[in-house]
């Protein structure tokens, strides 16, 4: 998923361009050959995995088809949609106002005619995609502030509209389950539910517009590192929003596809949980668990509920230490591209967590030292506490939240320290690469021990690469956002 602020020249959403002429004949063969395109009829029906999106990512999350590599494994999603899509003469015949019925609709929530999201949308045109997911295509709208008429692009309010696409792997009841939680649930880090849509066979949610994308793709696609304050700053906000779902929400809810690609980012990089369609209310009165069908995604999903299906909060917590591990390390959940042993990230990093001096092997070495030595430290035995393979022992996320607090904030840079190079001197003794890499770097100093001039001095005194230019928070507000 790309990301890209709204309303930025550099937006694209690099669709493959056609091969035929420039006929006004061939144009409808011109769309479909574009990639994710809109059939009328079946308005989710997006396909074509050779579709390459790199655009600003919509407040819901999506699997873009760039995004579907052989490491993006899931366990199970559901198909379980009310209306079969070989029987849409069903769909067409069923009440509107019966499946509104379905609906638990929040008060707050607009409902928005479909015709007013075609048009919002410019008609589903593919430069309008964002991406393409289980559920169905995410396109990119204006509506009006406070109402639902469309209005002129990059005027306005900006949303994602997300279609259910009726061959999908997703379907009417996790349509539902959005509506539902996200209808009554209002956080500053979860993602904000405008409205819906309910006509006929089509079944649409508009959503708030997170310019900055997902954090899967700041750490897995893009050439720039995310700089460390800002990763514990996400997922600090992460923490917030899975603490409030299990402990502060009116009745406790369990998160269940807590992940990456599901942690979106407004354009100061907080963090925002969406996609809650396989969100499940928490076990009441005196259970201790919810017994349901596995469902999430290898490498994230905690290993007790995957064996037994009894599904808990904690589980929540242990896909949360996957998280934090995939932010320290810069390495995917499950990467069959690592050499042997390093497929699976968890069983990998398990004997570095414990340890104060083999957490570092943990680092992302794209940070070049740029990171808290104290913080690092910290982060890598919180990981390490939400791994736990006893589910009792993992923390509540409260209790997450309190150890993340100062960690965004400390400046004990690791390149000037002492303690970096001693580190960086065992990675040359056991690692070609990390050999190399050293050098590369030790070309930054001069011989009397000055500090190259590609390294910037920052207003707290530790030193930053040229990159940490491009992630300052106070960036203008995107053009056509509120």
């Amino acid at each position: 998923m790309g990301l890209g602020a709204d309303g930025e020249k550099g937006e694209s959403w690099e669709v493959g361009k056609s091969k035929s002429s420039n006929s006004t004949r061939k144009k409808k063969k011109d769309e479909e050959a574009t990639g994710c395109w809109v059939r009328l009829r079946f308005v989710g029906s997006c396909f074509s995995s050779r579709s390459k999106v790199d655009s600003s990512v919509s407040g819901i999350s999506t699997h873009c088809a760039e995004s579907k590599s052989p490491n993006d494994t899931s366990i199970d999603h559901p198909v379980a949609p009310l209306v079969p899509s070989t029987t849409t003469s069903n769909a067409s015949n069923s009440s509107t106002s019966k499946l509104e019925e379905e609906l638990k609709v929040s008060s707050r929530l607009r409902k928005f005619a479909f015709n007013d999201l075609k048009w919002a949308t410019r008609n589903f045109r593919p430069e309008s995609l964002l991406g393409e997911g289980g559920f169905g295509c995410v396109f990119k709208g204006w509506i009006e502030e406070n109402g639902t008429a469309p209005v002129k692009p990059g005027t306005g309010l900006t949303v994602a509209v997300k279609t259910l696409n009726h061959d999908g792997l997703q379907g009417h009841k996790e349509w539902l389950a959005e509506v539902s939680f996200l209808g009554d649930l209002i956080h500053p880090n979860l993602v904000k539910l405008i409205g819906y849509c309910i006509e006929d066979d089509q079944r649409l949610l508009v959503y708030e517009f997170m310019p900055r994308g997902s954090l899967e793709n700041h750490l897995f696609r893009r050439s720039l590192p995310l700089p460390w304050s800002i990763r514990m700053r996400i997922a600090l906000g992460a923490a917030r929003g899975l603490a409030f779902l299990h402990e502060e929400a009116q009745r406790p809810v369990i998160y269940r596809d807590f992940k990456t690609s599901n942690i979106l980012l407004d354009a100061d990089y907080n963090a925002k949980l969406s996609d809650f369609g396989l969100a499940k209310d928490g076990p009441e009165g005196d259970k201790t668990h919810v017994s349901t069908r596995v469902m999430g995604t290898y490498g994230y999903a905690a290993p007790e509920y995957v064996m037994t299906g009894h599904l808990t909060s904690r589980s929540d917590v242990y896909s949360f230490g996957v998280v934090l591990l995939e932010m320290l390390s810069g390495r995917r959940s499950m990467d069959k591209n690592r050499p042997n042993g390093e497929h699976n990230l968890v069983e990998w990093a398990r004997p570095h967590l414990g340890e104060r001096r083999k957490f570092y092997k943990l680092i992302d070495p794209r940070l070049e030292g740029h990171f808290s030595i104290k913080g690092a430290q910290k982060a890598a035995q919180l990981a390490a506490r939400c791994l736990n393979r006893d589910p009792k022992a993992r923390p509540l996320m409260s209790e997450v939240v309190e150890d993340l607090k100062p960690l965004p904030g400390l400046k004990d840079m690791a390149s000037s320290s002492y303690y970096f190079q001693t580190m960086q001197s065992d990675r040359v003794g056991s690692s070609p690469n990390a050999r190399n890499g050293l050098r590369s770097q030790a070309g930054s100093f001069s011989r009397n021990g000055q500090q190259h001039p590609r390294s910037l001095s920052i207003p707290n005194g530790s030193q930053a690469s040229p990159y940490h230019r491009q992630f300052q928070l106070n960036s203008p507000k995107p053009n056509g956002k509120p």
